[in-house]
């Protein structure tokens, strides 16, 4: 039998009589079927990782669903006060004095008898006291031109109790319209530079928001396990997102593989970071206000707060880092179909040191930023620098930032590795990315 015979009878395809460059060309696309049932079952394989963890966050929310939100602030003890909010507009300002309260405290702890203060009346425009003028203090720092004539604010009405009158406070500055704004111009710019996968991603945001607020929060109220909770959120949270953003793939199912081990890690060495470090959860007046609103579990909950907090924060980090680290070796595989895992893993590697870098950065500065005013209090009090970092509110805040970190960065070698293996599994042609998306590889 002829080599051409032979082709012809491995392969149906192959003609019975041709050239040696007939032969290279069939031995070419048997080769690629191979590569493609490889990537096949790659494929085929991390869904049967990634299915099964979204189904079981899946079965973890339907077990672990709490009670509306009242109803857990009811089973946690919190009373009705009776408190209502309700819009009103200013119809006069006037600049007088007021007797100093604990707003007013000066550096030495005195309370002035007396500070200036703004009177402002107000007409209630919305519920059964609609028409009602009012007369209420803004509180200490409220901008002026925030209360003048005419401008919308939010009142508080206090029921009588005891044969008093009803009391009116003031709440805050109505500022639906300037955050409206705000917010449509986000959208705007979203979809202008980031097109449809910017909307999707903003569509993926809401439904993430609105998970957290209806499970998550009520059954941190309730008192349900926090680390099932939060990891149960994050897992639905982060296949709803990736999948929804950057479309149903493979590099997507290997991001989201990565992020799962990312999260995991983030979870146990915050848990971990915790125990090891004796942290307090209360640590603040705003603390032992919560864990009074709590009732009997209120310390047990804030432990509980603490670990979902460390979860989240690094959550939609760790998406990005993952993302970009298959997104980078996909390319470097089909910049060159010959390279090997090493040099797949080690570009990848190159790329994701400089993600790490920048990423420190940016936990570190949001962190500086976000407190600031803290920083400045400790910064005027002089206290030592190595007793303020490991005592209250800063230790919780190291323990996360670095749990959540630690993490970050393990996740990058692990998730680069993984995307390695099934980049060099696949066809080439598969992973290319054309204007945001990549070809749908055989899954």
């Amino acid at each position: 039998m002829s080599n051409d015979a032979a082709v012809h009878h491995v392969d149906g395809d192959a003609p019975s009589g041709g050239s040696g460059e007939h032969v290279a060309a069939h031995a070419r696309t048997r080769a690629v079927r191979r590569r493609s049932r490889t990537g096949s079952r790659v494929g085929l394989s991390v869904l049967l990782v990634v299915v099964p963890l979204a189904l079981a966050s899946v079965i973890g929310i339907a077990v672990t669903w709490p009670p509306a939100a009242s109803q857990a602030a009811s089973s946690a003890g919190l009373v009705d006060t009776g408190v209502q909010f309700f819009r009103a507009t200013v119809t006069a300002a006037v600049e007088t004095t007021c007797q100093g309260t604990q707003e007013n405290v000066q550096p030495d702890g005195t309370v002035p008898q007396t500070v200036p203060c703004l009177r402002v009346q107000a007409r209630v425009s919305e519920g059964p006291w609609a028409g009602k003028q009012v007369t209420v203090y803004p509180t200490v720092g409220t901008v002026n031109r925030a209360v003048r004539q005419g401008a919308p604010v939010v009142v508080e009405h206090y029921p009588a109790t005891d044969g008093a009158e009803d009391i009116w406070a003031f709440a805050d500055v109505e500022r639906t319209v300037p955050l409206a704004s705000l917010a449509l111009a986000f959208l705007l710019v979203t979809a202008l530079v980031a097109g449809w996968r910017g909307m999707r991603a903003l569509i993926g945001l809401v439904l993430a928001m609105v998970l957290l607020w209806i499970y998550l929060l009520p059954g941190l109220i309730a008192g349900e396990n926090a680390l099932l909770l939060t990891l149960s959120a994050s897992v639905a949270i982060m296949t709803v997102v990736g999948y929804l953003t950057h479309g149903l793939s493979l590099r997507t199912s290997t991001a989201l593989l990565g992020t799962f081990v990312g999260l995991a890690l983030i979870a146990g060495l915050g848990a971990l970071g915790a125990w090891t470090a004796s942290l307090n959860p209360i640590t603040g007046q705003e603390d032992y206000q919560l864990a009074a609103l709590l009732g009997d579990h209120g310390l047990t909950a804030l432990r509980a707060i603490f670990l979902a907090g460390v979860v989240l924060a690094g959550l939609g980090v760790l998406n990005d880092v993952t993302i970009t680290q298959v997104s980078a070796v996909w390319e470097l595989r089909t910049a060159n179909p010959a390279a090997t895992w090493q040099d797949l893993f080690a570009g990848g590697m190159r790329i994701g040191r400089d993600h790490v870098a920048s990423t420190i950065y940016t936990i570190a500065f949001a962190y500086v930023g976000a407190s600031l005013p803290v920083l400045l209090t400790l910064q005027l009090y002089g206290l030592p620098l190595m007793r303020t970092l490991t005592g209250g509110v800063f230790a919780q805040e190291i323990v996360r930032t670095l749990a959540g970190s630690i993490g970050l960065v393990l996740a990058i070698p692990l998730t680069t590795a993984v995307a390695a293996i099934i980049a060099l599994r696949s066809e080439p042609a598969t992973l290319r990315i054309r204007g945001g998306h990549s070809h749908p590889a055989p899954i």
